[in-house]
């Protein structure tokens, strides 16, 4: 599969793009940056370490420092630390992003790679959205879109409602799921049913000591979140369930429903369900094969280094 994805890194994102470099079914072709976990120049530095880790020769390219609509938000350095990684220092990459900006180079590999490309967002929106402004074709030249995001039918993570990359750009969701393009949302619906444990960054350093070890080291500022503020031993399977529902939807069950981004108010980045033809269609996942799903994560991520 062809897969390119657009992040935000962070602690799950580090997990998730390391998973894809070492999953053989993927052939990752490039990553898109945006803001969120960090600022979109952390996360591009970020980028660029974790392609350096793995040893990928594959471009990286800056997109949105800022939502479409609402003011610039601050990073929740709370949550994954201030440079992204937990406690893990920050270090400069060797190599620069592509002069390229994410949504036109997400619009360029999207005509390149015509019904085969699948886009996974695993931040907030934005670049994608952009991406369909600058190309109303894209929606159809992508195969599939892919996004960590949405708590359609479970409370939210940033406000009761919401989950943390709806809220920060509902706008940029909007129109995305107005495209036509194929749209699945992995969300809170599943992502918190699945829990990687202090136990499993251990096993994954024991098997993999480079890219495990880093995973471990990075995991300690993010799990110490989840006991502290969420009140459970382990952090959700957020961004790598993404990556998974990507080549392995099977293990998930996904239904369609019509769904809209409330934009502003109380309710801001709210996943509604809609009734009769208000919103627009999307796969939604509900549940799955959980414990086959975190398997697989640990199965290949103890492939790497």
């Amino acid at each position: 599969m062809k897969l390119i994805i657009d992040t935000d890194p962070g602690v799950d994102d580090a997990m998730a793009i390391l998973y894809a470099a070492a999953a053989p079914e993927i052939d990752l072709l490039g990553l898109t940056t945006v803001f969120g976990n960090v600022t979109v120049e952390t996360a591009t530095r970020n980028a660029l370490r974790l392609v350096e880790m793995a040893g990928l020769k594959i471009p990286v390219a800056r997109g949105a420092k800022g939502s479409m609509q609402i003011p610039m938000m601050t990073p929740s350095a709370h949550v994954h630390g201030a440079e992204g990684f937990g406690d893990v220092p920050a270090a400069e990459p060797e190599g620069n992003a592509i002069d390229e900006q994410a949504a036109e180079y997400l619009v360029r590999m999207a005509r390149q790679h015509r019904n085969e490309l699948v886009v996974c967002a695993i931040g907030p929106i934005t670049n994608v959205a952009q991406a369909i402004q600058l190309d109303p074709d894209f929606a159809t030249n992508v195969k599939k879109i892919v996004l960590m995001g949405g708590a359609v039918f479970v409370p939210g993570n940033i406000t009761p409602v919401a989950e943390a990359n709806t809220y920060h750009d509902p706008h940029a969701l909007n129109i995305v799921l107005a495209s036509g393009a194929d749209v699945i949302l992995v969300g809170l619906d599943v992502t918190m049913k699945i829990l990687c444990t202090a136990d499993d960054f251990r096993d994954l350093e024991h098997h993999a000591p480079e890219f495990g070890g880093f995973l471990r080291r990075a995991s300690h500022f993010y799990l110490d979140f989840y006991r502290t503020v969420v009140g459970i031993e382990g952090c959700g399977l957020h961004d790598p369930a993404a990556v998974i529902a990507c080549t392995h939807p099977e293990l998930f069950a996904i239904e369609t429903h019509r769904i809209e981004v409330v934009e502003d108010g109380a309710e801001k980045g709210r996943t509604l369900v809609c009734q009769g033809q208000q919103g627009f269609p999307a796969g939604v996942c509900v549940g799955g094969n959980m414990d086959q799903i975190k398997a697989r994560f640990m199965e290949i991520s103890r492939t790497n280094p």
